[in-house]
C-alpha cells in the first residue's frame, strides 16, 4: 500500500556538478526536493520505488544496485540506486536519466529508509497502462513509498527546449493543482496527447503515482513551482 510519495523534477541540471556555474539558480528546487524526500523517510516504508519516464528501450524494473552516469553531460559522476542485493537476483541495469537524478537525490539525502527499486515507464505509455503499473507497484509491500521524477511542460518560453506554446501554462497549472492536493482523478485525466505536444516529461510517472494512490487517502502539499529555463518544475509531497 502506498503510504507516501515525493514528486520532483528530473533535469540533470538539478545535480550541481552538471549545472556548474548555473547551480545556484536551482537551489530552491533542490531544497524543496530534500524536504519531500525527508517526508518519505519519515513514513518508514518497507520499499521505496523511484519512478520516472524513459524511452521504450529502458522501460521496466531496475533492481537495487543499478547505476547511472552523468558522463553524457560532461561530468564524471556515477550514482547507484540503493544498496546492491546481498543475494543473486535480477541483474542491475543502467539507469535512464530520470532515475539517475532520483538516485542522486537519495544519495544526497543519505537515504537509509529501507529497500529501493526503480521503475521506468515509457513516456508515451497510455493512461491505463500507467495506472496499472502504479497499482502493481503499490502492492509490492505493506508500506510502499514512491519518489516520482518528472518535469512539466518544456514549452513555457521562447527560449524553452520546445519553444513557446500558450497551452503550457494552463497544463502545468492543472498538474500543479492536482499534485499539490493529491487529486488522483485529476492526475489520471491529464491528456496524454497534449502532454506529448508540450514535451511534458512527468505525465506518465505522475499517472503511475495516481494508480498507486488509488484508495490510499493521502493528502498533498505543493512545495515548489517555477519554470526556470522555460521548463515547468514541480515539487510535491504526499502523505
Amino acid at each position: 500500500m502506498l503510504v507516501a510519495a515525493a514528486v520532483c523534477p528530473c533535469p540533470p541540471l538539478l545535480v550541481p556538478e552538471v549545472a556548474a556555474g548555473a547551480a545556484p539558480e536551482l537551489d530552491a528546487a533542490r531544497a524543496a526536493c530534500a524536504d519531500a524526500v525527508g517526508v518519505l523517510a519519515a513514513a518508514r516504508p518497507d520499499l521505496l520505488i523511484v519512478t520516472g519516464a524513459a524511452g521504450p528501450e529502458d522501460e521496466g524494473a531496475f533492481p537495487a544496485g543499478s547505476s547511472g552516469s552523468f558522463a553524457g553531460f560532461g561530468v564524471d559522476l556515477t550514482v547507484r540506486l540503493g544498496e546492491a542485493p546481498a543475494a543473486p537476483g535480477a541483474a542491475p541495469r543502467t539507469l535512464p536519466a530520470s532515475l539517475a537524478v532520483g538516485a542522486w537525490l537519495l544519495e544526497r539525502a543519505r537515504w537509509a529508509g529501507g529497500a529501493v527499486e526503480g521503475l521506468a515507464i515509457d513516456e508515451r505509455a497510455a493512461v491505463g497502462r500507467c495506472a496499472e503499473a502504479g497499482r502493481e507497484a503499490a502492492a509490492r509491500a505493506d508500506r510502499v513509498a514512491m519518489l516520482v521524477m518528472g518535469d512539466g511542460s518544456a514549452c513555457r518560453t521562447v527560449k524553452a527546449p520546445g519553444y513557446l506554446d500558450d497551452r503550457a501554462v494552463g497544463f502545468d497549472a492543472e498538474a500543479a493543482r492536482a499534485l499539490g492536493t493529491a487529486d488522483v482523478a485529476a492526475l489520471g485525466a491529464l491528456d496524454a496527447s497534449l502532454a506529448h505536444e508540450l514535451a511534458v516529461a512527468g505525465r506518465a510517472p505522475w499517472q503511475v503515482l495516481a494508480g498507486a494512490a488509488e484508495g490510499a487517502g493521502l493528502g498533498g502539499q505543493l512545495l515548489y513551482e517555477d519554470a526556470p529555463y522555460g521548463v515547468g518544475y514541480l515539487v510535491a509531497s504526499w502523505s
